[in-house]
């Protein structure tokens, strides 16, 4: 089957589709297509909305697609963890009644002021002196007692973690106290924060930071405002099963609990939890050379956590039409469309022993960090969305297996 020239971008954005094979019979497209599952992730907002003892922050860096963002407003999210204007923009923007808290620890002081005086931003994480004064002074025009200055911790690395976040940004306890008693010096409202690090496969690394955030509030000696446990919830990915949510939320809320926060206002700041397991992709094979196949799409695209993290995908082929594919699987190493021979994947595809050039194959399991971190080299840019209604790759594999 012959390529087919590039769609608009826009092309199919608003369909809905039954499935993969549906969107490949009904739009031929040559170009990577992400499909979109609002039901999953109705259900992962839902899993965290009733299990999360306290508010519920959607990190639009994960995926700030609109339908996704769409999909979580729709399942009741209405506060969203952003780290820049463009995002806190976004979202106050298109939903009036959404709370913006800005959780980057380094921001511009324009930035700062615009956050605050047009956008209405009253949450401000900082990990620095430096940082604090820089909020204080770009806030001054506001009343002190409607700013939250919220103190971000660096907390130990964490088994079966990807990303290793307080690498970058946290303080130590002592300039934890120190941060906290100045903010509430200054008249402001104070919290504290900390991030596991991302896709923390380790329940227990959660009532570790607590244990540092009670003694942090011990030695302060000030009243806060809030807590913030940051993300770092997994997601399930080949090979890489994630511990029950269940398991995140009760050892959150025996850390609460024994470390003095009862009744205080806790927030979580999701993102691969999710968004991964609501998202796959759908990729066109444009040439096969042997036991090689080129695709279009790789890791200047949707694919870059392949090598990033090393996270594996689950895959399979469509071929919605013409002769039914093998039974016998074969590996195939994937090249992806740009000239850059470092764009192949570092997973190898087992796939039908006959596929052919026209053949998509649909990579489940990227709704997490994939478009979020697409680029635009060579000209190559992942960025059409529809709907499909059938359950996720990962999810049909599970239930074949059980």
């Amino acid at each position: 089957m012959p390529a087919q020239p590039t769609a608009p971008a826009s092309a199919g954005r608003a369909a809905h589709y039954a499935d993969a094979e549906a969107v490949a019979r009904a739009l031929r497209p040559s170009y990577p297509v992400y499909l979109l599952r609002p039901r999953r992730l109705a259900e992962n907002a839902r899993a965290f909305l009733e299990g999360f003892p306290g508010t519920v922050l959607y990190a639009v860096k994960c995926n700030p697609a609109p339908a996704v963002l769409r999909a979580l407003y729709r399942a009741g999210i209405r506060h969203f963890d952003t780290a820049s204007l463009p995002e806190i923009a976004q979202i106050a923007e298109t939903y009036p009644d959404a709370q913006t808290y800005f959780m980057h620890p380094v921001k511009g002081r324009a930035v700062i002021r615009t956050a605050y005086e047009v956008y209405g931003v009253q949450h401000f994480v900082v990990d620095h002196p430096s940082e604090l004064e820089k909020v204080l002074e770009e806030t001054a025009q506001g009343r002190r007692e409607d700013l939250v200055v919220v103190v971000r911790l660096a907390t130990p690395p964490a088994a079966g973690t990807l990303y290793h976040l307080a690498a970058k940004f946290g303080c130590a306890e002592s300039e934890a106290v120190a941060l906290l008693r100045r903010a509430r010096e200054a008249g402001c409202r104070a919290g504290l924060a900390f991030h596991v690090g991302s896709q923390c496969r380790t329940p227990g690394a959660y009532g570790t930071a607590l244990e540092i955030c009670g003694r942090v509030a011990a030695e302060a000696g000030v009243e806060l405002a809030c807590l913030d446990v940051g993300g770092g919830f997994p997601a399930d990915y080949v090979e890489m099963v994630a511990p029950e949510l269940s398991l995140y939320f009760e050892e959150i809320r025996r850390g609460l609990e024994h470390n003095g926060f009862s009744g205080l206002e806790v927030l979580c700041e999701p993102g691969r939890a999710l968004v991964a397991s609501g998202c796959s992709l759908l990729i066109q094979v444009q040439l096969r050379k042997d036991a090689r196949l080129y695709v279009n799409d790789g890791i200047y695209g949707s694919l870059s956590e392949m090598v990033d993290a090393g996270i594996r995908l689950p895959v399979r082929l469509v071929r919605p039409d013409g002769p039914a594919p093998a039974d016998e699987l074969h590996e195939f190493v994937v090249n992806g469309p740009t000239c850059d021979s470092l764009d192949v994947l570092p997973q190898r595809f087992a796939l039908p022993a006959d596929v052919r050039e026209g053949d998509w194959i649909e990579v489940d399991q990227v709704g997490a960090y994939s478009n979020a971190l697409a680029t635009h080299f060579n000209g190559f840019y992942p960025e059409t969305f529809v709907t499909v209604g059938d359950a996720p790759l990962a999810a049909r594999m599970e239930g074949h297996a059980a």
